[in-house]
């Protein structure tokens, strides 16, 4: 007779030189570049805010809630159970704990309740949120954005905006009137023109005599979080493109039956936020702003999702290198850790420096939105453009570091690099935003000057960065070179706001980005604090490493 043997003896090898799981740390308080990012944009005051935030959201349950929220996907349920059509939006839970834990800690409000430094705040509950999951962030910086466009037409505002500033997640669908707070989600881009907005063929007629309310009729190619209470979007009346917000439900309590979706987009990356093409037929509107000025209404939001696609970007930035310093520490390779073979330290330190970079210039641009200062207008498009267009090649680089366990799905590592270039595309794309740059330069010479002043400030410090701002002209660009431009002003940015901090990163950023233009992580000479800048940056975690008593 034969006797089987046990399973365990049937394993060929003990699992070994496998690093911990990275797990129950601080997302704010482990990131010293974070820390000292926030306090230097003013937000000092909500240090003990964000660590209980940061710890939070740093936890193997919360971690895993972005895993989920990614892993089951949005479903579409155009009808109900007795062919009633409801377009409505189905999501797992682990969305609708994401969404309350950004809600209820003030994402949408921070910045509009009164208090200070309040963008910053705002930015750095982002920062935190978008390390766990980018997607829900989506409807969260809509909701935040929607508050000055919503502003333009105060009798539209004394019902909604109190409801945004309420920092409370009610994921019902019903009246407004009926919850405890509400999401905005936004629809403006058609088939024929995408960012062309004036390509737009969606049409508004007037449905009372005061021109207050409108019925729509069109498409709109992407809506994004089509499960919000009401959306933002843009319809042409016959005194030009206008701005409205349609809301799912109407005020006598019926659905809006005019908004109808059509298809989830099936996307690379931010799965757990649905994004959809709509049709509105007649769809209820009420306007928002002066007439024929929808455009102009509706950049106010703009500008401030262009804030948080650079806090987004640098968010997925630091989440990869948290992931890639924690396996270089507790890899071993060739009788060493991955982290102490030169050539590893070199592409690491890089990459830490790259990712500090990217935080700094966005709380700087954060705590230019708080002051309302003229920088702001050029500060935004130059970091949008670069900080965004940075991330895929670091996603890339870092899981590289990894190796093969950072290209499978068992991993958060696929996951961000489906991310990454989402920033990038969304709000504009690199030459939409260079373009906006020439026009800002050639019509707003206070923000023309106000960019020279904060880029004199840093000056004297480093002869390769004063050599670099002396050679931009900002007077004589033409569009062909738009991006060289853009590119320029963005390095001298992040040069200028590590200067002025006296970041250890800031004279090997000068070296690296200016003098060399190196922008190949690790492979130029010149980065000296190598071991401080990996250590600076490395992520804290409950899980003892190997050498730990």
């Amino acid at each position: 007779m034969t006797v089987s043997k046990p399973i365990a003896d049937l394993d060929t090898h003990e699992v070994t030189n496998q690093p911990p799981p990275l797990g129950n740390g601080n997302l704010f308080a482990d990131d010293a570049a974070f820390v000292e990012a926030v306090k230097r944009a003013g937000g000092a005051q909500y240090a003990r805010r964000l660590s209980r935030l940061g710890r939070r959201a740093g936890s193997a349950e919360v971690l895993e809630w972005g895993e989920a929220a990614n892993r089951h996907a949005p479903v579409l349920e155009r009808f109900d159970a007795y062919g009633r059509r409801i377009n409505e939006v189905q999501f797992h839970p682990a969305y609708h704990q994401l969404m309350a834990l950004g809600l209820e800690n003030g994402i949408a409000a921070a910045a509009w309740d009164g208090r200070p430094a309040g963008h910053v705040l705002h930015a750095a509950i982002s920062f935190i949120l978008g390390q766990v999951d980018a997607g829900t962030i989506c409807p969260m910086t809509m909701t935040y954005a929607a508050v000055p466009v919503l502003r333009a037409e105060p009798a539209v505002a004394d019902t909604w905006v109190p409801l945004i500033l309420s920092s409370r997640y009610d994921p019902a669908s019903r009246p407004a009137a009926e919850k405890a707070g509400v999401t905005i989600g936004m629809a403006m881009t058609e088939k024929q023109g995408g960012s062309d907005l004036r390509a737009n063929t969606t049409r508004a007629e007037a449905f009372d005599t005061d021109r207050r309310t409108f019925l729509l009729t069109g498409h709109k190619w992407f809506c994004s979080a089509p499960m919000s209470d009401a959306f933002l979007t843009l319809a042409h009346t016959e005194r030009g493109l206008s701005c409205f917000l349609v809301p799912r439900w109407l005020p006598d309590g019926q659905r809006n039956s005019g908004f109808r979706l059509i298809q989830l987009k099936d996307k690379l990356g931010d799965r757990s936020n649905a994004s959809a093409e709509i049709e509105y037929h007649r769809a209820f509107a009420w306007r928002i702003g002066e007439e024929g000025r929808g455009i102009a209404t509706i950049l106010q939001a703009v500008q401030h999702t262009r804030l948080d696609c650079v806090i987004g970007s640098a968010a997925t930035m630091r989440a990869a290198l948290a992931q890639t310093l924690w396996h270089a520490q507790h890899r071993m390779a060739f009788q060493r850790r991955l982290a102490d073979h030169p050539v590893m330290a070199m592409v690491l330190a890089d990459l830490a420096m790259e990712s500090e970079a990217a935080t700094a210039l966005g709380f700087r641009l954060a705590a230019a939105f708080d002051a309302g200062e003229p920088l702001a207008r050029l500060l935004t498009p130059v970091a949008k453009y670069w900080v965004c267009k940075r991330v895929p090649g670091f996603v890339a680089e870092a899981m590289e570091c990894i190796g093969g366990n950072g290209y499978v799905e068992t991993g958060p590592m696929p996951r961000y690099f489906r991310q990454s270039p989402l920033n990038a595309i969304w709000e504009g794309s690199g030459n939409v935003i260079a373009l906006d740059l020439l026009r800002a330069l050639r019509r707003e010479p206070e923000a023309v000057e106000a960019l020279r002043a904060f880029l004199a400030q840093a000056a004297g410090q480093e002869a390769s960065y004063d050599q670099w701002i002396a050679g931009i002209d900002l007077e004589h660009c033409e569009e062909a070179c738009a991006r060289d431009l853009i590119e320029r002003l963005a390095l001298a940015a992040q040069a200028a706001v590590l200067l002025q901090a006296q970041s250890l990163a800031a004279a090997s950023f000068c070296r690296l980005r200016l003098a060399a233009r190196g922008l190949t992580y690790g492979a130029t000479p010149g980065l000296g604090n190598a071991a401080t800048l990996i250590e600076r940056a490395m992520p804290g975690s409950s899980i003892p490493g190997p050498t730990d008593p």
